[in-house]
């Protein structure tokens, strides 16, 4: 088991929590389009030397990450020091912007650049110059690259922190000064963010919903969950936002909806009505939101493995998969995201990896286009 499946699986959202009310989209809403976002994930370099055999697949774009070369020409990973200690300098990320810059995007429109909330070494009350400094210099390359915006992945890998228990000063400060302080820092954040690229697309992994789940399931308060600070946090973002940004909660936890579609409607509302007592400023929040669903197509609530041959043998066939996306299609505001681990949509080699025949049609079914 994985650990986001740990993670997500621990919150007990296997039933379903909601009724199924169809919820229609609104006259004037955007296309709906699919974002790759799996162990695959590509590099600037990666795309640029293969966006040919990338465009292929049935994708509107894909979710990237940069690197960078540090002192001494010591290779530095951005995805997994930039919330920490270190920061990057524009000269450190300019191959990477060089190969955004000249990579030859046609249908990959909608790349967002991840940024993770790693290594997680710094305590809210600590100097978050240096995060800030990533967070403005991530913008900038996004926006300078093309890319639609920020993939800002909130989940906890390294350190707990949006855990308040867990904090270094838990002991002597309260709760509320932490939140205070947090919400402080998710200002800054965004206005960092907003500094790099006016206006943007931050596309989170998760936000509210992990926490209020947290909360149905026997949490007592905020202060008790593994993720409560995440919401002073979001506040935060959503105080500095200026007008036309927009905040894409990317709902992980609907990679466990085991082809219970009826699910992506109940959590649309959960999402835009339920949870918004937990929420500092309602109104503003629902401006700004637009609401996605992760799909995680090789996983197995049986544990099986991954049949890399024969779509067949899966929890998720071809045709199951297709289901299950334009279900979430049908409700999300404009994206969905598709993750793997074991099957690849592309490789160096030229061709996808572990990946049944079947399985982009399906894509391209659910869809309901015919692109190549």
């Amino acid at each position: 088991m994985t650990r986001r499946e740990m993670l997500l699986l621990g919150l007990g959202i296997g039933g379903t929590l909601f009724g199924c009310t169809t919820i229609a989209p609104p006259a004037g809403a955007p296309a709906k389009k699919l974002i790759e976002f799996g162990w695959d994930e590509p590099d600037t370099g990666f795309m640029r030397r293969h966006i040919d055999q990338m465009e292929q697949t049935p994708f509107d774009g894909v979710v990237f990450h940069v690197t960078g070369t540090g002192p001494a020409g010591k290779p530095g990973n951005f995805l997994w020091e930039a919330w920490g200690r270190r920061a990057f300098t524009e000269a450190e990320l300019a191959p990477a912007l060089a190969d955004l810059t000249a990579t030859r995007f046609r249908r990959f429109a909608h790349n967002f650049l991840r940024v993770n909330t790693s290594p997680g070494d710094v305590d809210w009350f600590d100097d978050f110059s240096a995060i800030l400094t990533n967070a403005r210099l991530a913008a900038h390359v996004a926006r300078t690259g093309g890319a639609a915006g920020i993939l800002f992945d909130t989940e906890q890998y390294h350190a707990p922190l949006f855990d308040y228990r867990r904090q270094r000063d838990s002991g002597a400060k309260p709760w509320n000064a932490y939140a205070a302080q947090v919400r402080r820092r998710g200002r800054e954040v965004m206005e960092a963010f907003q500094a790099g690229y006016p206006d943007p697309t931050l596309f989170l992994t998760f936000g509210y919903g992990v926490p209020w789940l947290e909360m149905r399931n026997g949490a007592p308060s905020l202060a008790a969950c593994e993720y409560g600070l995440l919401v002073p946090f979001l506040d935060g973002m959503v105080d500095a936002a200026s007008r036309h940004a927009r905040l894409v909660d990317g709902y992980e936890p609907a990679y466990f909806h085991n082809k219970d579609t009826a699910r992506f409607a109940a959590a649309y509302r959960m999402l835009t009505q339920d949870l918004l007592s937990i929420v500092a400023d309602p109104g503003r929040y629902r401006r700004l939101l637009s609401v996605s669903f992760g799909l995680f197509l090789d996983y197995d609530p049986d544990g099986r493995r991954w049949n890399g041959v024969d779509g067949s043998a899966n929890y998720y066939t071809p045709g199951a998969f297709e289901t299950s996306v334009r279900a979430a299609l049908a409700i999300a505001d404009e994206y969905v995201w598709i993750y793997t681990e074991a099957p690849r949509w592309w490789s160096s080699a030229g061709t996808a990896v572990d990946l049944p025949d079947g399985y982009a049609d399906a894509l391209r079914r659910a869809r309901g286009d015919a692109r190549p």
